[in-house]
């Protein structure tokens, strides 16, 4: 499939953001004044990361490339692919966005929307993901897998570029984290080290759908076509190889339900606590 050539200067013409995104575009761009009125030396850095867009896109597509540009695929290469990918989907966009936001609203270290847009692997990861989703669903399979490994190489994150995210997703720390081609993650919460994999040498849809609301735990390996239902808990450590039920916690190897059935979100409340046993994820 041919795809019309997209610079960098066609993302500050594109249509009016929506308020999330003017908003959290608004936030950023005040705490890099801010920022940079309190450091001076990191004047420059608030300027090309921040400060010298015209909008979010164009800011965060340049953040995507500059962290995954290399001899191969040269910053300016990157960043006409990455530019492309946002004319061709404005939901990658707000998307961002929505990531922006829940991290700000989940994560008890940061107050600010600027620490995880310039810091946070697990945020640029899932962009740079993005980006090759929307490659590998244009026919551009190998320029999809060249994002994939060196999303793999600089961040130790490992998404498959045909795995469906959501939006509003927090990938917290994200070293190690690997989810599998047929993965679907929806709004969640999911910490460093976690596996969504397959189980062998099965084709076709053979891994783990995340639905919204599922908080999963530091090192849990989650294997198979199985479902973790809506607001559910997946203990650190855990090996989960069976369905896990709407607004349950499992734990364990193998993994078992634990605790009294919980009736909230606990990927958007950061609820990491059991009772009846006591226990945390």
């Amino acid at each position: 499939m041919t795809v019309p050539l997209v610079s960098l200067s066609n993302l500050s013409t594109e249509p009016s953001p929506s308020p999330q995104v003017a908003a959290i575009w608004a936030a950023l761009c005040a705490e890099a004044v801010n920022a940079s009125a309190k450091d001076a030396a990191l004047t420059r850095a608030m300027n090309s990361a921040v400060l010298y867009h015209a909008s979010f896109a164009q800011a965060l597509a340049q953040r995507v490339a500059i962290k995954l540009a290399n001899h191969d695929l040269d910053h300016d290469e990157l960043l006409a692919v990455i530019a492309q990918a946002f004319v061709g989907n404005r939901n990658i966009v707000a998307d961002a966005a929505a990531d922006l936001t829940a991290i700000k609203a989940r994560d008890p270290s940061n107050t600010e929307i600027l620490t995880p847009f310039l810091y946070f692997k697990g945020f640029v990861a899932l962009q740079g993901q993005r980006v090759a989703h929307w490659l590998w669903h244009h026919d551009r399979l190998h320029l999809a897998r060249h994002i994939q490994s060196r999303i793999s190489e600089v961040f130790g994150v490992d998404i498959h570029p045909a795995a469906k995210m959501g939006k509003s997703i927090m990938l917290d720390h994200g070293s190690g984290l690997v989810i599998g081609e047929t993965a679907v993650v929806e709004d969640d919460t999911i910490l460093q080290n976690v596996t969504l994999g397959g189980t062998g040498k099965e084709a076709g849809d053979r891994h783990p759908k995340v639905r919204r609301g599922a908080l999963i735990g530091a090192g849990a390996k989650i294997l198979g076509n199985i479902e973790i239902g809506v607001g559910a808990k997946v203990g650190a450590g855990s090996v989960v190889i069976n369905a896990v039920a709407d607004y349950t916690s499992v734990a364990g190897i193998p993994a078992r339900q634990v605790g009294k059935r919980h009736f909230n979100l606990p990927g958007i409340t950061m609820d990491q606590t059991l009772s009846e046993p006591e226990y945390t994820i």
